[in-house]
């Protein structure tokens, strides 16, 4: 704590006051409020494209300059389509029903109390991002929905982009008369300001959520001295089962590796039965080939296609984030299970296949966040879960799992009314 600057901590404490305070306000805020805000951050952020394009191009070239991968280019990359998106996501959000205050369960005890359990905020929320400036729109909006502050500190390489970003949920924050503090930016990429948001923040931040890379989860999950929602990484796979329908398990499997490569959901090793091997190889192996996919595979499938590379050990562990894609021989579906068990990283797993059993033994026995039958992993997203956006997909087991909408951002209390009661 000490080796951090003064004027960073200085900066950071201011921030986390306002936060706490716009957190009373916030959580005491009409839903018609909040809805408004997000309608006219959406609007917002359609106004402003041109601004945000510009701004990313600046991102984009210092991100060149750096000779940042392939894939955290397209992570950091916004277009005309994107930034449509981004305003749609927003706009999804604010019509999705209000968390707040919603009574999960309400039942009546012997001695006449009524007991309730109603949502509640979370209260202030600090999300650690990196290349993704569409994380910027999607926490603010999600937050805001769902009745908590946030700060959020974008990577260094989509300051700006984020920064324009941020105006424009701002100025949605403006329109509907809530406080300005409720969705605020860390304005410096010093790295100090990340190790006084996870360890000197805890009078201010109820809960940090990480999006990011292994390295990143790592030191917030190290470091951070208030609860954790986070991920490990995407290390996402797809078993073709022997019932499985050839045109099914081509497509499928292409989608889930190729459409785009650089995200948590991107499948990045395929099991195949052995039993279907003959009949289905050819056609999945041309399929992610002619898209431009590195197969490495293991012995059988190089013995059997001159295509494949050896594929190592370490290969089963590897998040890709690329146009690879490991590839094993599966002796049954006890032996696939085994295999994600192994190695998996807990995020979402596919099983195609056409006998109904097989689906079933797949989808009970494996505990990853999210599992599939018969549909590609690009699938694990919030917003193709109809929560209009996410801000990850969390791993863990405690609080939230798989997508992070609003409803997941929110905690409870027990509400209790009497008549009169006192206890013997």
């Amino acid at each position: 704590m000490n080796a951090i600057k003064t004027d960073i901590i200085d900066l950071m404490e201011g921030i986390g006051q306002r936060a706490r305070a716009a957190a009373a306000i916030l959580a005491r805020s009409a839903p018609e409020q909040r809805y408004e805000g997000l309608c006219a951050a959406a609007d917002s952020l359609l106004a402003h494209s041109e601004e945000i394009l510009a701004a990313n191009v600046k991102d984009i070239q210092a991100a060149q300059a750096k000779d940042l991968a392939p894939s955290l280019l397209d992570r950091l990359l916004l277009d005309e389509s994107r930034v449509q998106a981004m305003s749609e996501g927003v706009r999804q959000v604010a019509e999705l029903d209000d968390p707040v205050g919603q009574v999960t369960d309400e039942w009546l005890r012997p001695n006449g109390l009524v007991i309730q359990r109603v949502r509640v905020p979370l209260g202030v929320i600090g999300i650690i991002y990196e290349s993704r400036p569409n994380v910027t729109a999607d926490a603010g909006a999600l937050c805001l929905k769902s009745g908590n502050t946030v700060i959020l500190r974008g990577g260094s390489e989509s300051f700006h982009s984020s920064t324009t970003i941020h105006g424009c949920m701002v100025a949605g924050l403006q329109k509907a008369g809530l406080p300005e503090d409720a969705i605020q930016m860390i304005p410096t990429t010093d790295r100090d300001a990340v190790g006084y948001l996870l360890s000197g923040m805890q009078n201010y931040v109820d809960v940090i959520v990480p999006r990011g890379g292994k390295n990143l989860i790592a030191r917030v999950q190290s470091d951070a001295r208030v609860p954790v929602i986070g991920h490990l990484e995407g290390l996402c796979h797809v078993y073709v089962h022997e019932s499985a329908d050839i045109n099914k398990a081509r497509d499928v499997v292409l989608n889930a590796k190729m459409r785009r490569t650089g995200i948590c959901g991107a499948a990045e090793t395929l099991l195949i039965d052995r039993a279907c091997l003959d009949t289905h190889w050819q056609a999945i192996a041309d399929a992610l080939i002619e898209a431009g996919c590195e197969i490495r595979g293991d012995s059988k499938i190089c013995e059997l296609d001159s295509r494949a590379v050896a594929v190592n050990e370490a290969d089963w562990d590897t998040e890709y984030l690329e146009a690879i894609i490991s590839v094993r021989v599966v002796n049954d579906i006890e032996q696939a299970i085994e295999h994600i068990a192994t190695h998996g990283s807990g995020h979402t797993e596919a099983i195609i296949a056409e006998d109904p059993d097989a689906a079933d033994h797949f989808l009970h026995d494996l505990d990853s966040a999210i599992l599939l039958h018969n549909a590609s992993t690009q699938f694990a997203d919030g917003g193709e879960f109809g929560m209009g956006a996410e801000i990850g997909i969390a791993t863990g087991k405690i609080h939230a799992r798989g997508p992070v909408g609003a409803e997941q951002l929110t905690s409870y209390k027990y509400v209790v009314r009497g008549t009169g009661q006192i206890r013997s």
